[in-house]
């Protein structure tokens, strides 16, 4: 079966099509929120609150987009207000050493490389920030992250490129390999 009539099912009232959506990406959908709160217990919260919002409103759903794009959109929103109410906008990115290893092999930076990187990511504008962290992080396309934000597709190259710029530019060259 494929998405479009898992949602068309799921919009039916169909419960079984609905979870078939949710295994399909709440992985993606908690990694995203994971990487924007910083925080698993504030990560599993908002993706189970982009979860039931998309249930309740899948109605709304149009297909203009992929379902996952308009999934991303519900996920970023939650996230951000949620991270609003929490107040934690300086101090929500966990380090990715704390995440369960997927590689066997590790590649060990310099010391304190990784402190460095994190503190210029977390001192990145929020716009700015989501942007990096989507696309270079997450893997998002443009496109994705265009639609999940409400902006144009040139805005999110744009914010991706300041972003990276800054990064840059706080870093300094002896960090030119990392960036």
């Amino acid at each position: 079966m494929t998405e479009l009539e898992w949602v068309e099912q799921a919009k039916g009232g169909d419960q079984r099509a609905f979870r078939a959506l949710y295994e399909r990406h709440v992985d993606r959908m908690y990694r995203l929120a994971y990487r924007m709160a910083g925080d698993e217990a504030l990560a599993m919260d908002f993706t189970q609150e982009a979860f039931l919002r998309a249930w309740k409103r899948l109605d709304q759903f149009r297909g203009d987009a992929a379902f996952s794009t308009w999934l991303h959109s519900i996920t970023v929103s939650v996230a951000l207000n949620g991270l609003r109410k929490v107040d934690r906008h300086r101090k929500r990115e966990r380090s990715l050493e704390d995440a369960a290893p997927v590689a066997t092999q590790r590649r060990v930076a310099e010391p304190g490389v990784r402190e460095r990187i994190e503190e210029a990511v977390n001192a990145l504008p929020e716009i700015y920030r989501t942007v990096f962290l989507m696309h270079d992080l997450e893997g998002f396309s443009h496109g994705e992250i265009a639609e999940a934000l409400g902006v144009a597709e040139g805005t999110s190259k744009a914010r991706l490129s300041r972003a990276r710029a800054k990064l840059r530019d706080d870093l300094g060259p002896a960090m030119k390999e990392y960036v």
